[in-house]
């Protein structure tokens, strides 16, 4: 009997978790990434110290440049394909694709690039606040500083 419990728990936290991933609040955004692309916030608060979740929505033909951010950025794509790659320079050749329930983790300070051909959904977990700075200046959306 407790066995089952404990599966019936299970499963029913599995399945709250998946709704509550169903039910998100997707926005524009996030903040420093290219037009295009949507974003929820799955746990945590990005704008905070501390860790976050967030989920982004990728269109296809997008990309986001060379790029860092202060702390490791831990990747899964959850639909679709993504190329990603490291470098300071966003080139297609030096990447890999990235597909459905794949992982990544991109070390603080390491500027690594996407693309996607078809849209893509990816989940990233990282340490708040969120940062983001491109490897050139004028690939930020927000203007060069």
């Amino acid at each position: 009997m407790r066995k089952l419990l404990l599966i019936s728990f299970a499963a029913l936290t599995v399945a709250s978790t998946a709704q509550a991933k169903d039910n998100l609040k997707w926005m524009a955004g996030p903040p420093g990434l290219p037009n295009g692309s949507t974003f929820a916030v799955v746990s945590g608060d990005p704008a905070k110290a501390g860790p976050f979740t967030v989920r982004m929505r990728f269109p296809a033909d997008y990309a986001v440049p060379a790029h860092h951010h202060p702390t490791d950025e831990h990747v899964t794509v959850v639909s679709g394909k993504v190329l990603f790659g490291m470098g300071d320079k966003a080139d297609k050749a030096k990447a890999k694709w990235m597909a459905t329930g794949e992982k990544g983790t991109a070390m603080a300070k390491m500027n690594h690039f996407v693309f996607t051909s078809a849209p893509a959904e990816v989940e990233v977990s990282a340490i708040g606040p969120f940062a983001i700075t491109y490897a050139n200046p004028t690939d930020d959306p927000r203007g060069s500083k």
